[in-house]
């Protein structure tokens, strides 16, 4: 690492005598550079496209620009699948174990994961939170929701490949910076949009209202304004898959199956096959509305206020071959095939009194909000020193306040089969006996819970500009100090009464017709599922919500809490240079982070646990597992303290009117994931697998180095090369330790496989290249490719692979469009080859390659009408996941998405 850090030292050095070689030039103060500059309106392909090139190239620092075509319009729906388009960019669709989507949810960088990406709005941080269970309690990362990201309010978004000391600190590769619009920016006094569409999703066979407005006012003399923007938009979706829960399991020796079969110890088998149908509503709804204020000509004083709220409950249902409960102790039939150390290819024989079947069926009434409120203050206090001063505050907040679940037991006696075909297709299932609502041999109900997840910032910061003449033109300086708090609350649950046997007479409804023919494979798929309905009326008649008060045998999930709390203090000093045909800057960030864990320990002595979650009662055959004694926890709380010292150097030197060089090095600190630091310890008893966090882990530092080559052939014109490189030092990895912790099931301890974050290194490697024409007036082209080649140095996972999360090493993007004065059209395709999601369980797994179509139609009818339609993944493409080559873990349909919009102007 000391070799690196020289290296790095030796660099910025370098830049700094470059610096001193440059002729200054005169030039005016920034601040009043940008007073001379008329408004400009960006209006449609090209001119969107123009206008990020301007910003590209004008950047001191390596970045990639996409402008909004018009107000209220990115050239894509949504603003992630947007960003999917350029150099270096990847997106996924989910953050934790929920598998994946028809819609991009986060974003990430140059082969790394969406945790070590910083997502800012205007220059800030923004709360974000999940409407998934898993990613409010046990999965939470750093990334950023772009669901609850609205398209229409973005301007511009500018994603950052390399560091300056006056960015916040935060993203190990990078920064993406959506910029929305403010009031004295448009050039008219009043202007107003409204779009009202729909949204059709295939899968969910549902159409759905899609409305947006704006409007904005600034006087005649520019010294005040006001705009509003609104959105409601809702969506159906619904998504049809196989899935295997958990992973494949080993046989053990100690199983009874090893008595008979011998040759079967070690082998891998499907703990749970199931047939998996999720539906959801995602209701959105918010709006922001900004004020500016000149008082005098060299202050300006703004107020923003932004706020969505999306409900997004969901019907989860999963009929599954539950191969973990009897796969251990019963012997296949003979002619069983075994390769590669999986089985492959198993039937048995039904045996009186064996479930071969389980049922989860689990409604939950969830909801996701971001909001913030900033105040800043631009000042030029003279023609030599501008400041600017800001502060805001802004929450995220994942809800999750009820969960109606239903868990029954079938196919009693009557056997089951599969056929397995590697990680490339679904397994060929089946289960024999009674499937239907009079087979159910056994009830249980789970997870009653209500879970709340709370991101919450407070921020302040001061930045200064002093201007020079001479090579070095001006110096930023400044402070940036913020207080971040994360927790996951887990306070109340039900004690459920006799839930069957009301549930067993209600409502039920069929799968969908042609369920899941999209990927394949033959398993079930003529299922029949209690109605949303029926479960909740079931539980909620009878089940006694319980109060956290333990006078009123109430009860608090205490192993589902933590708290991780950063105060974070820093300083820069940022040098910039210029000269004829030079400019760069070179600086230093100080950094000062507080971080303070609150997290709980499980013990099996309830008498001396700190807290306990106990209720009146006990387990039995009416409640299943959802009647337990929950056990008793410790609370355990730590202290780490960070200081670092983060130097960063940009260099731009014109080789020619035309072509651009750029040379970066930089040390860039991101902090581990919340649940990373924070999160108890839990465990499956479907396969005995679990995690936890660890409180001690160290930040990722990494060093990076970029180099890049910039030829501007032509008007809107671009042929582009960049390489990379980044050290990450103490990277996040998982390790898997055995812990006894209280087990629901067998009402005492159980020894589970626990995945657990450890600090590691890593190295990221790679080039980008892109290219982008205009061919005539009308017609356009571009392409991109990245390469990434990202390791983990001393480590390997459970299947023994050295992957980073979220590496893919090949991700490309073409596009054509056409434009002409009325009429645009564009037709794209993107591809991102296979990468490491994170751990189920104790196993790696990873998402497969996979390539999707998209297209958009716009006609201007009037001066004040246009017409658009967005259709997303046109090739119905299917999101496969797996474990290793012969043994997949998912398989999702989701089906293709249309927008229309009729937008107006005035």
């Amino acid at each position: 690492m000391q070799v690196r850090k020289n290296v790095l030292t030796l660099s910025i050095v370098a830049v700094l005598g470059m610096a001193g070689t440059v002729h200054a030039q005169d030039q005016k103060p920034a601040a009043q550079e940008a007073k001379d500059l008329d408004k400009v309106v960006v209006t449609g392909i090209r001119g969107s496209q123009e206008k990020s090139l301007d910003v590209k190239r004008d950047a001191s620092a390596h970045v990639e620009v996409v402008t909004a075509e018009d107000v209220g319009k990115l050239p894509a729906h949504n603003v992630a699948d947007t960003l999917q388009r350029l150099p270096g960019v990847n997106i996924s669709s989910s953050s934790a174990d929920e598998g994946g989507f028809d819609e991009a949810d986060r974003v990430s960088l140059r082969g790394t994961s969406p945790s070590l990406t910083q997502t800012l709005i205007n220059g800030h941080s923004v709360g974000s939170a999940d409407w998934f269970v898993l990613s409010q309690g046990n999965t939470v990362g750093r990334s950023v929701s772009y669901t609850l990201l609205p398209s229409e309010l973005v301007s511009s978004v500018e994603v950052s490949k390399t560091s300056q000391a006056k960015v916040m600190e935060g993203g190990t590769v990078g920064s993406v910076n959506i910029k929305t619009r403010r009031p004295l920016e448009f050039a008219d006094k009043i202007t107003g949009e409204a779009s009202i569409g729909a949204v059709r999703s295939d899968n969910a066979d549902a159409t759905d209202p899609q409305l947006s407005g704006l409007f904005n006012y600034r006087n005649d003399e520019g010294t005040f304004g006001v705009m509003v923007q609104a959105f409601k938009q809702k969506r159906h979706l619904s998504r049809q898959a196989q899935e295997i829960p958990g992973g494949f399991f080993q046989i053990g020796a100690s199983d009874p199956v090893a008595a008979t079969n011998p040759d079967l110890v070690g082998v891998w088998a499907p703990g749970l096959l199931g047939s998996t149908l999720f539906e959801q509503v995602r209701d959105r709804k918010g709006g922001l509305v900004s004020l500016q204020f000149k008082p005098t000509d060299n202050l300006t004083l703004g107020l923003e206020g932004f706020s969505s709220d999306m409900k997004a409950n969901n019907y989860n249902r999963n009929f599954m071959l539950w191969g973990s409960s009897f796969a251990r102790s019963q012997a296949p039939d003979a002619g069983y095939v075994v390769k590669n150390g999986v089985l492959t290819d198993a039937t048995y024989t039904g045996v009186a009194g064996t479930d071969y079947a389980v049922y989860d069926m689990i409604s939950r009434e969830a909801n996701a909000k971001t909001r913030y409120i900033t105040f800043d203050a631009d000042w030029q206090i003279s023609d030599n020193l501008s400041a600017k001063f800001q502060a805001g505050t802004t929450k995220g907040e994942g809800s999750t306040d009820r969960q109606f679940i239903a868990e029954v037991t079938l196919a009693n006696g009557g056997g089951a089969s599969w056929t397995s075909h590697g990680n490339s297709a679904p397994l060929d299932w089946s289960v024999g006996g009674d499937i239907t609502p009079a087979g159910v041999t056994s009830f249980g109900t789970w997870g009653n819970q209500q879970v709340i997840a709370l991101d919450k910032e407070h921020w302040a910061s001061l930045d200064f500009t002093r201007y020079f003449d001479g090579a070095v033109n001006s110096i930023n300086f400044g402070a940036h100090w913020t207080n971040h708090k994360r927790d996951s609350i887990s306070p109340e649950g039900a004690s459920p009464g006799n839930i069957w046997a009301a549930l067993q007479s209600g409502a039920t409804a069929p799968y969908p017709g042609g369920f899941a023919s999209g990927i394949g494979g033959d398993f079930p798929r003529d299922l029949w599922y209690f109605t949303p309905d029926a479960l909740k009326d079931a539980i909620v008649n009878n089940s006694t919500w319980l109060s956290d008060d333990d006078s009123k045998n109430g009860r608090h999930n205490w192993g589902a809490d933590w708290h991780v709390e950063e105060k974070n203090l820093a300083a820069y000093l940022q040098a910039n240079f210029t000269g004829d045909s030079w400019s760069g800057n070179v600086g230093l960030r100080y950094v000062n982070i507080k971080q303070d864990i609150l997290t709980y320990q499980s013990v099996s002595d309830i008498a001396n646990a700190d807290v306990s979650s106990l209720f009146a009662q006990g387990p039995g055959p009416v409640c299943g597992w959802g009647c337990p004694v929950w056990g008793g926890w410790k609370i355990m709380t730590y202290r780490n303290t960070y200081n670092k010292v983060l130097p960063s150097a940009n260099f731009k030197y014109e080789l020619a009117d035309d072509k651009v060089f750029r040379l970066a090095a930089s040390q860039t600190m991101t902090l581990p994931d919340y649940s990373a630091l924070g999160a108890s310890s839990w465990g499956s008893d479907l396969n005995l697998t679990g995690g936890g966090g660890n409180p001690n882990l160290k930040p990722v530092m990494s060093t990076n180095f970029d180099a890049s080559y910039e030829w501007y052939f032509m008007p809107r014109g671009l042929l582009s090369a960049s390489v990379y490189s980044m050290h990450l030092k103490d990277y996040v990895a998982f390790g898997v330790v055995d812990r006894e912790m209280f087990s629901e099931q067998a009402q005492g301890l159980r020894t589970y496989h626990v995945s657990v974050p450890i600090n590691v290194s890593g190295d990221v490697r790679g080039f980008e290249l892109a290219y982008q024409q205009p061919l005539g007036d009308n017609v356009g082209l571009d392409a991109n490719y990245t390469y990434a080649d990202g390791k983990v140095n001393g480590f390997q996972w459970a299947d023994g692979s050295d992957s980073l999360v979220g590496t893919s090493k090949n991700t490309y993007n073409l596009g054509v469009w056409f434009e002409n004065d009325r009429f645009g059209a564009r037709v794209s395709y993107t591809y991102r080859s296979a990468f490491l999601i994170g751990l189920s369980g104790a196993n790696p797994f990873y998402q497969a390659d996979y390539g999707s179509v998209s297209a958009s139609l716009n006609y201007k009818a009037t001066d004040w009408l246009n017409i658009s339609l967005d259709a997303m993944n046109l090739n119905n493409p299917s999101l496969y996941y797996y474990q290793s080559p012969t043994i997949p873990t998912a398989f999702y349909s989701n089906g293709r998405q249309y927008y229309l919009n009729f937008r107006f102007k005035f």
